[in-house]
Formats: structure tokens, sequence, C-alpha cells
């Protein structure tokens, strides 16, 4: 009888294990990115069928600078806060964060006010898109906010689900800009504004609804100044990651053309993927880190050799199956952006390993080193970009991109090696 239990347990196992997988933060936190990969190459390849590559490229310009701006806000808390964070009750983590982000918005908001009434109308575009982007630069935060709270109270599956909603709510309402034909390019952002809102609002809510339990571990207000601290250590970190990532968004209209915009993000979209499974591995592996590196058993060369065999075998591949695909998937009028293929791919390969090095120099206490590299790596990209694209145009922001992910990358690889050695 025993035997026969035992051959009755065992196809269990495989169910077991394959549910404690799922389980796994960075599992979720990887389906989650997964989902909205997908769902941003649908979108990019319903806006350039529906936009013209001058429309496309106002739309990824009003991204960009919301982008921009949910750095500002957040002012580099959302990694000190799942280093700092462990095992809290979701409610008093939702407060916390809330008071971290309360002076940060209502400057914004302040400065958003000031910059309608004050600026040229040359430098500004009209009362309407600056409230839209006002406001979708709160969701935005508010949305990182809570990718933060679930990794540090060990709720992110909700995450998960929230970003399923505005997966799905946001498809469609693509689609149905798609089917209507619609031509008017903030009319898509205004799809990503309530998209983005309605999951993130509801999540919070209920999170503050939460009993506290007797097993969460308490909130020291120390902490949370710890966190601003070293938070403000990170955050030219992640303002120049930010800008590394997005300002040759803003820096192609002025330098070539919206339209050359266009043709440049309907690749970069893309090919910013091959981060986000390696970036969610890092963030969720945060707090893990600490935790190891104060007891000393944290090794870094294995993780590091993990995430750069990724790289090297991802990026062929997906190199030759977008150069392939880009005509199928985007029309004939966007067959001038192959040229940026292979460097923007290679480019994120080395954005990739860069995540985790720099991961783990957080986890090591090392903010400093870690907005050192980050700053390197933009001053390097921004300075390509002045330099090449009024002469190659988006190839030469693909050029620059490449450089300055290149730089971070070796920034991070020394400043490792040199901690490890002190």
């Amino acid at each position: 009888m025993s035997e026969l239990r035992v051959e009755e347990a065992a196809p269990a196992r495989p169910a077991a294990l394959a549910g404690r997988v799922l389980r796994e933060p960075s599992v979720q936190l990887l389906a989650s990115q997964v989902l909205t990969g997908g769902v941003a190459m649908a979108a990019n390849i319903l806006m350039v069928r529906s936009l013209s590559p001058t429309h496309r490229g106002e739309v990824a310009l009003m991204l960009q600078v919301v982008y921009l701006a949910t750095q500002v806000l957040l002012m580099g808390t959302e990694r000190s806060f799942v280093a700092a964070y462990h095992n809290v009750a979701p409610a008093p983590a939702v407060r916390a964060y809330g008071r971290l982000l309360a002076v940060p918005c209502l400057v914004f908001l302040s400065g958003a006010v000031i910059w309608h009434l004050a600026a040229p109308d040359r430098l500004t575009p009209g009362p309407v898109i600056v409230a839209m982007l006002a406001v979708f630069a709160l969701i935005e935060a508010a949305s990182l906010a809570t990718r933060s709270i679930a990794i540090a109270v060990g709720r992110v599956r909700d995450f998960l689900v929230a970003r399923v909603l505005e997966a799905l709510l946001l498809l469609a309402m693509l689609i149905g800009l798609y089917v209507a034909g619609a031509a008017r390019p903030e009319l898509w952002f205004l799809a990503y504004l309530f998209a983005g809102a309605t999951p993130t609002v509801v999540y919070l809510l209920i999170w503050t609804r939460l009993p506290v339990t007797a097993a969460a571990t308490p909130l020291d207000p120390a902490v949370n100044r710890q966190v601003r601290r070293e938070g403000l250590a990170l955050f030219p970190a992640a303002l120049s990651n930010m800008a590394m990532l997005r300002v040759d968004r803003l820096v192609i209209p002025a330098l070539a053309s919206t339209a050359a915009l266009g043709h440049y993000a309907s690749v970069a979209t893309m090919t910013e993927l091959l981060a986000w499974p390696v970036r969610a591995y890092a963030d969720s592996r945060l707090g893990r880190w600490r935790a190891s590196h104060r007891e000393g058993t944290l090794r870094t060369a294995p993780i590091l050799l993990a995430v750069g065999a990724y790289a090297l075998v991802v990026v062929p591949v997906v190199a030759g199956g977008l150069y392939l695909l880009i005509e199928p998937l985007f029309g004939h009028d966007y067959a001038d952006a192959k040229v940026v293929v292979l460097p923007l791919v290679v480019a994120a390969g080395l954005y990739a390993v860069s995540r985790v090095s720099l991961g783990l120099l957080i986890a090591k206490g090392h903010g400093g080193l870690v907005s050192a590299a980050e700053i390197t790596g933009f001053v390097v990209s921004f300075a390509a970009y002045l330099l090449l694209i009024p002469r190659l145009g988006i190839l030469g922001a693909a050029y620059g991109s490449l450089a300055g992910y290149g730089a971070c990358l070796v920034f991070a690889m020394i400043a490792t090696k040199l901690v490890r050695e002190r």
C-alpha cells in the first residue's frame, strides 16, 4: 500500500513544482512585462498602420515626456523602497509610498501650471495636451510605485492582474481607434492614459482596505527616511537611465524630423523588450541580494555570466527576425527603419547586462556608483546623438544608444570589480 501511495503521489510533483515556479515573484514580474511588451508591439503595429510617420512620432514624443517626468516624481525611490522594506502590510506600504510622492507631485503639478501660463506659445502645446501629460505622468508614477509596493509586500500577483487588465483595456481601445480610422495623435495618447489609470487606482484602493496581519513587519518612520535618502542617491541614476533610454526620441525631432522619429520608434519600441525579462529578474532579487551580501554569501560572477549568455543567445535571433518582419508588419513606408535594427538590438543586449550589474551594486549599498554609471552612459549617448544624428539621421541615434549603453555597462563592470577587490 505504501508503494502504491508513493506511485500515486509522484505525478503531482511536477504540478506542484510548476505552481511554485508560477508563484515566484520574478516569474510574475516577467509575465507582466512580457504581456506589456506584447501589447506594446501590437500597439506599435496598429499605430503605424493608422498614423503617418509624423503623427506616430508625435505620440512617441508625448510618451517620452511622460516617462521622463515620471522619474522626476519618483525621485529614485522605486528601487530603494524594494531594498528597504520586506514583509510589510499593503495598506501601510501604500501610505508610506504616498508620503514619499506627495511633495514631488505637488511641485510637479505647480510646475505644469506655471509652464502653461508663462511659456511662449511656440513652446507649449496648449492646455489640453499639458493637462494630459501631467495627469498621465502622475498615473505612471503611481503604477511604478505599485510595482515596488507589490514586491515589498509579497503581492506581485495583484500587480500582474492589474497589468493584465491594463493590457486588455489598452488593446481594446487601440483596436477601436484602428477600426474607426482615428488619425489624431492625442486620441491614441488618451488610450494609454485611461488604460493605465483604471487598474492602478482600483488596486491602490483595494490594498488600502486590506487588514494588517500580526505577522507583518511594522513600519518605522526612520526606514522611510532611509528610503528617501537612498532614493536621492539613486535619483541621478534613475533620471540618467530614463534620459539615456528616452532622450533620443526627444533629440530626433529637433535634429531630424518627427517622421524620422516615427521610423526610429517603430523599431526601438520592439528592441527594448529584450531587456525587460532581465530587469524584472534584477528588481525582484534586490532584497535577496542585499540580504545575501550582508551574510557574505552573494556571488556575482554566476549571475553576470547567466545574463551574458542570455544576451548572446537572444540578440542574433531577434535582430534577424525583426529585420525580416519590418515591412510585412509596418508597411513599405517603414522600410527605411531596417537600418537601425542591428545596432538597436545589440544596444538592448548591453543594456540588459548592465541592469543586473547595477542591481548588484545597489544591493551592496553603492548607489553613488550606480548614479555615476548611468550618468556616464547618458553623457556618452547624448554627445553621440548631437554629433551623429545631423550626419546619419536615425542611424546616428542608434549608434548613440549603442555607445551610451556600452559605456554604462563598462563603467558598471569596472565598479563591480573594484568593489569586490575592496
